[in-house]
């Protein structure tokens, strides 16, 4: 059936082995790797991308089209979405690094010295989470997303990170280990609702990212076109009073620092209508997260399907 067609083959366990042992392996070296040359890898790697998947490229080129086509000429969509494959790659082989670099005993000083005033900027986030008793931070597909559980973790924000689960276990459990070991605290996106309204009940702040399609969705402006968003951040901050707070940590023009953007926190607001309150939220936090992107088009994941439409889609809320 067609259906069966769309259904991607599980790895065979020694493929997933095989794939465990090249990065366990792999990662004690990756921290004598000079940042510069990760760049000029992730340049070339990202050209590699850009040109060799034509399907991928083809969504970026849509994307910027629909996106920034009023404003960008058709050279600059070019650029942009050959950078943004460069950039998606830069953050690949900088998370691989931070899996030997972060540990707890010398991640503030290794933090410090890739970051410039990262912590300085972050103080806001932490601010704001302790004013309001822990929050929701969210985070678009921007810069260095998984740079930031790390700063938090250093800076003093007790947070829980959602993350889609990996298809190999192996995998999954190194990676998960390496993250704790600094401080993180990972859960599975899989049946993470009940986990992530009791850390907010216990105060602690939570992390998601929010700009990736979802059949349980609801159909909010991002760009000047509707796209299927999730309301569980707006959910999550009605249910608790809890502000959203979205966050981005971007690379400088000219390389390292890092440029930290932290935005004013989104509070839920007195409400007729719970529906239009969740709607409200949403709007607002797509609007920020769209005013980051803007700032720093080149760095963002321009090759996922972020406009999907689904056959009988039916709005989450209704």
């Amino acid at each position: 059936s067609g259906r069966g067609k769309k259904r991607r083959r599980r790895k065979s366990k020694a493929r997933k082995l095989l794939e465990y042992g090249v990065v366990r392996a792999l990662l004690p070296l990756s921290c004598f790797i000079p940042f510069k040359a990760i760049h000029l890898l992730s340049s070339l790697l990202g050209n590699l991308l850009y040109y060799g998947l034509s399907e991928r490229r083809k969504t970026a080129l849509q994307n910027l089209q629909m996106a920034l086509g009023q404003e960008k000429t058709e050279q600059e969509i070019k650029r942009i979405a050959r950078e943004s494959c460069q950039s998606f790659l830069l953050t690949v082989f900088e998370f691989v690094q931070y899996q030997t670099i972060f540990k707890v005993d010398d991640a503030r000083e290794a933090i410090k010295g890739s970051s410039g005033e990262l912590e300085a900027l972050f103080q806001k986030a932490k601010d704001i989470h302790e004013s309001s008793g822990g929050c929701i931070f969210v985070t678009p597909h921007l810069g260095n997303w998984e740079f930031l559980p790390y700063v938090s973790s250093l800076v003093g924000i007790p947070l829980v990170v959602v993350v889609r689960s990996m298809k190999n276990e192996y995998l999954e459990r190194l990676i998960y280990r390496n993250r704790a070991d600094s401080g993180q605290v990972i859960i599975s996106k899989k049946n993470a609702l009940f986990a992530l309204q009791k850390t907010l009940r216990q105060g602690k702040s939570i992390g998601l990212l929010p700009d990736q399609s979802t059949r349980q969705g609801i159909g909010v402006y991002f760009f000047g076109r509707k796209a299927w968003t999730t309301p569980a951040p707006a959910l999550l901050s009605i249910m608790y009073q809890k502000p959203i707070v979205v966050v981005a940590c971007c690379h400088k023009k000219e390389g390292y620092p890092f440029e930290g953007i932290v935005s004013d926190p989104i509070w839920p607001g007195p409400f007729q209508s719970e529906r239009e309150e969740i709607f409200r939220l949403t709007e607002e936090m797509n609007k920020t997260m769209e005013a980051m992107i803007r700032k720093y088009p080149e760095q963002y994941f321009w090759i996922h399907h972020r406009w999907k439409t689904y056959r009988n889609q039916r709005e989450f809320l209704r």
